[in-house]
């Protein structure tokens, strides 16, 4: 691969123009050094070294298809953790494994924790793959800089809408598409490519690194809480900064760091006359049907306006403030480009604070399934006997989940009970986890913002996230350590979704910005 970089008349190196017209760059170099004349500030007596930042940008630069590569085989491996069958369990040792080969060969001491197994509902139980917890470094005089990132994904399949193999990963203009190049491999990856180029060049890292990666993280990551308990005054004791890139931007161009996400409790309603179906015929108009009680049941939950129908459920919500809608008012969104990107036709709000605000700081409630009810092609003239509603809300401070559970839990009641039917419903909330919001104003979001400015030449948004990330709650909890989010995906990459992708510059110039960012971490200390 040619070099890009041309020397201009004053002297300072610079790159051609970026792949993405409205980001404009320096390279890293003369990029820093401007800034650095400009601001002053907390770092302008211990400026970075640009020699070594061009020297590790130039390198990953020239290694990006190998990085791409390995992106390839990472994806190649079907490392689903929701669907609990052996095979695909075999598929989540086996890429912990890869992973833990490729940090050792890195030169980090590795160890594979045995998480023991998982009992499932139906009796059977499944081995728990490993968790890797790896260190690089022990130097005193460094910080200590702690990523956490899993490994695992959500089901693919190519006939429910790819339109590539899901396990290929398959490069189209740009973007790299397959299971888990945007959750979580591509930015697992990222961090081990800034890693490597350190290594390669010989060069002592900035800081010492520690890995926390699991590989049940989209089953909730089982176990793991107890073994960040075990550990937080063992492996988390000399840990000065926690580090997650989990989550996507708000933007397909420009850059963000989170500052908190929503928790997540999710539902279970299940109806039940007896555990046959009955034929329609012969039994139509003569019973309650579950299938009509479960959805009055969950045509109760919320309105056509997304507004929770559950009494209660907004009155721990935190109160908005003029600080915070300023916020919102200061965050880049081109409404037009996110609905297109999204292929929605309309949202619920009109204007972007509304958006951003029932994204992140209202609560939400969504229907996700039924359990039970005939799903295929054709007419089958069938009532269920038995049938289970999925759903699920996402909370926010500072709502707390045990309550919640109570406020869902005696509003189905109360529906049901109104139905005078005869048959059974049982509620069960069957995950619990808080909201996490952070200080933006910690030492490493001041860190993350100037390695964004050296790689990007922007100042990023600074976001929360919809999703829940329960690690980070988990971190904030037992560990108490500073920690902060920064996402490498671009908002249309589809996490979860069919055609999942990460754009190769977001790869690449993530893993510049994870390098510039372990070099900053360097002056915090």
């Amino acid at each position: 691969m040619k070099s890009n970089l041309s020397i201009l008349s004053f002297g300072v190196i610079s790159k051609k123009p970026s792949p993405h017209p409205k980001v404009g760059r320096f390279t890293a170099a003369s990029l820093l050094a401007v800034l650095l004349l400009l601001e002053g500030g907390m770092f302008s007596s211990h400026s970075l070294p640009p020699a070594l930042l061009e020297k590790v940008f130039q390198y990953i630069d020239l290694h990006q298809d190998e990085f791409v590569q390995t992106l390839k085989e990472w994806v190649a491996i079907e490392s689903d953790s929701v669907q609990p069958v052996p095979r695909f369990r075999q598929e989540l040792f086996r890429m912990m494994a890869v992973a833990a080969d490729t940090l050792q060969r890195l030169g980090a001491r590795v160890t594979s924790v045995d998480m023991g197994s998982q009992q499932l509902p139906d009796g059977q139980s499944l081995p728990i793959p490993p968790v890797i917890l790896a260190e690089l470094g022990n130097d005193p005089t460094k910080g200590t800089v702690c990523f956490y990132g899993h490994l695992d994904v959500q089901p693919a399949d190519q006939g429910d809408g790819w339109l590539t193999d899901p396990y290929v990963l398959t490069e189209v203009d740009g973007k790299l598409y397959g299971r888990g190049a945007t959750d979580n491999k591509g930015p697992v990856l990222a961090w081990i490519n800034a890693v490597s180029a350190f290594r390669a060049l010989e060069q002592d890292l900035p800081v010492n690194i520690k890995f926390i990666i699991e590989g049940m993280e989209e089953a909730g990551s089982v176990a793991l809480e107890e073994l960040v308990e075990k550990e937080k005054n063992r492996f988390f004791s000399g840990v000065d900064y926690i580090v997650i890139s989990d989550n996507l931007w708000i933007s397909q161009r420009k850059p963000a760091i989170t500052y908190g996400t929503r928790g997540n409790s999710y539902f279970t309603v299940e109806v039940k006359c007896r555990d046959q179906d009955f034929h329609s015929g012969t039994f139509g108009g003569i019973l309650h049907e579950p299938m009509a009680d479960l959805v009055a049941l969950l045509g109760s939950l919320v309105d056509s306006s997304g507004h929770i129908l559950v009494p209660g459920i907004y009155d721990e919500v935190a109160l908005l403030t003029e600080e915070e809608i300023n916020t919102y008012k200061a965050i880049h969104l081109d409404l037009e480009e996110y609905r297109n990107s999204s292929r929605v036709e309309k949202f619920l709000f009109d204007t972007k604070e509304e958006i951003l605000m029932h994204l992140w700081r209202y609560p939400s409630l969504s229907i996700h399934g039924i359990e039970g009810a005939f799903d295929e092609p054709g007419a089958k003239t069938v009532i269920p006997g038995q049938v289970i509603g999925k759903f699920s809300i996402r909370l926010v401070p500072h709502m707390n989940v045990s309550v919640v559970e109570k406020q869902v839990t005696r509003h189905l009641e109360d529906v049901f009970s109104k139905r005078n039917s005869s048959n059974k419903m049982v509620v069960s909330m069957t995950l619990g986890l808080h909201p996490w919001i952070a200080n933006i104003n910690d030492t490493q979001y001041l860190a993350a913002k100037r390695a964004i400015r050296t790689v990007f030449g922007t100042e990023p948004d600074m976001i929360r996230d919809g999703s829940t990330i329960p690690i980070a709650k988990m971190f904030q909890e037992i560990v108490h350590k500073s920690l902060v989010l920064i996402p490498l995906g671009a908002v249309d990459d589809g996490e979860h979704s069919q055609n999942e992708k990460i754009n190769r510059w977001n790869y690449i110039e993530g893993t510049k910005l994870f390098a510039a960012f372990f070099l900053e971490m360097a002056q915090l200390h």
